[in-house]
């Protein structure tokens, strides 16, 4: 009895040992010695009183706080403005109160990130990035929650999926699906995709953008942060760079980084757009001599089927840019293709500036394009599904032994010739018009 009191006074002892909560409340909950230091608390009370209040979030704070408080200040050193765009985080009995308004649980990690940041105000530039083109503009803001609630779908086709982010140039939006149905995986993100060849308009195809609200948003920050994603004009814009996808000419460097735009592109039918940010930059040591000027540029186009196309034609998005020592010119086209794949590479001739008559080509850099994983729509699946059974039944009743009435044959013979029209409509073989 002795030695089981003394074990329980030994066991109070070290649970009251403040440099052990001090490990676990930096490991869990990120809290500094200053922050410590302002709430004049020992380490257990500050673990304790946090626990009572995110809990439940325990495996994903450290981890979503990390992100948030990278994102913050890496955004207050390039683009301030888009801080002030963030709001205030809400509280447990908010989040109960929208699972109760939309009859469905919000996954932890999602409820997590809210508790420290309730998304952003409905403004530009949004905090999940941007994306322009001549005619064409797009920037997602994070919802807050009562906006995302209201916007909860319900609808065949995107049944029991929250809107995460929204575009108000394009109505675009990021959906996470609440429930495993309609062939999408439980707390699944992606972008809705129309199926344009379906009869069905509740006939939606996904592209796939995470797995879960975790690995969604911290792999979007991890791109930010680490200069993944550049900064343009104040905005995050989407673009990925291959670090191989450099080519260098003399003294003039070539790099390209490609963005796929899922509001331009459809599953049905296969038309896929992406754009590319071209940078060219003569080096600074470079002689004064070396000047030149952009004539024309070439390009050869491979899809996923090897099928090439060869564009060529003068200067880039009809300008022809003067590259001098030390100075950088970048600008940005498009192009589609009817694959989930393919690339370009190709060059550009310049002539030189001091010695009129010399012309030169400059390599640009082979660059990959590629579609992000897709789902096609359960309701196509079913429509096939039921032309299968249609035919079935017309083998059948053209193999029974009974006459079938002529005019009922013609019919049945109409109806199967219509759907077929509609599964086998060949892939359109449309290219953005400019590739420059």
């Amino acid at each position: 009895i002795y030695s089981c009191c003394y074990l329980s006074r030994r066991l109070n002892q070290l649970s009251s040992h403040d440099p052990l909560w001090k490990r676990h409340c930096k490991k869990y909950w990120l809290i500094s010695e200053e922050e410590k230091s302002q709430r004049n608390q020992s380490w257990k009370a500050i673990f304790i009183s946090t626990y009572s209040d995110l809990g439940r979030y325990i495996q994903y704070y450290a981890t979503l706080k990390k992100a948030w408080d990278d994102l913050e200040k890496y955004l207050g050193q390039r683009c301030p403005r888009m801080i002030g765009s963030l709001k205030e985080s809400v509280r447990e009995e908010d989040l109960d109160a929208v699972e109760a308004q939309i009859g469905c649980k919000l996954p932890d990690d999602y409820r997590c990130s809210f508790r420290i940041h309730n998304g952003q105000k409905l403004v530009v530039p949004g905090l999940m990035g941007s994306m322009a083109l001549s005619n064409h503009y797009r920037s997602e803001d994070l919802l807050d929650i009562d906006t995302a609630a209201g916007g909860f779908q319900q609808r065949l086709g995107l049944k029991q999926c929250l809107p995460l982010t929204f575009c108000i140039h394009t109505g675009l939006s990021q959906y996470m699906a609440l429930e495993s149905v309609e062939g999408r995986n439980k707390y699944e993100i992606f972008y809705q995709c129309p199926d344009q060849m379906a009869r069905n308009p509740s006939a939606i195809d996904m592209f796939i953008t995470g797995t879960s609200y975790l690995e969604w948003f911290t792999s979007y920050v991890n791109k930010v942060v680490t200069g993944g994603y550049p900064i343009i004009r104040d905005q995050i814009f989407r673009y990925v760079h291959d670090k191989e996808c450099v080519a260098t000419t003399g003294d003039i460097t070539v790099s390209v980084s490609t963005s796929f735009l899922p509001e331009l592109s459809s599953v049905h039918p296969p038309h896929y757009f992406f754009t590319y940010r071209i940078r060219i930059e003569m080096s600074k040591d470079a002689l004064p001599e070396k000047a030149c000027q952009l004539d024309s540029r070439y390009w050869r186009i491979t899809n996923a089927k090897g099928d090439v196309e060869e564009v060529q034609g003068p200067g880039v998005v009809g300008e022809f840019p003067i590259i001098s020592p030390g100075r950088v010119y970048e600008y940005t086209s498009c192009t589609t293709f009817s694959t989930t794949s393919g690339y370009m590479e190709g060059y550009y001739t310049f002539h030189c500036l001091y010695y009129k008559d010399k012309f030169f080509n400059v390599t640009i850099p082979r660059f990959h394009m590629v579609c992000p994983t897709f789902k096609v729509s359960t309701a196509r699946m079913v429509s096939r599904d039921a032309v299968v059974l249609i035919l079935d039944f017309l083998s059948h009743l053209l193999h029974n032994e009974y006459a079938v009435d002529e005019d009922e044959d013609s019919t049945d013979t109409d109806e199967y010739e219509d759907r077929r029209r509609v599964l086998d409509i060949p892939a359109p073989s449309g290219r953005c018009p400019h590739h420059t």
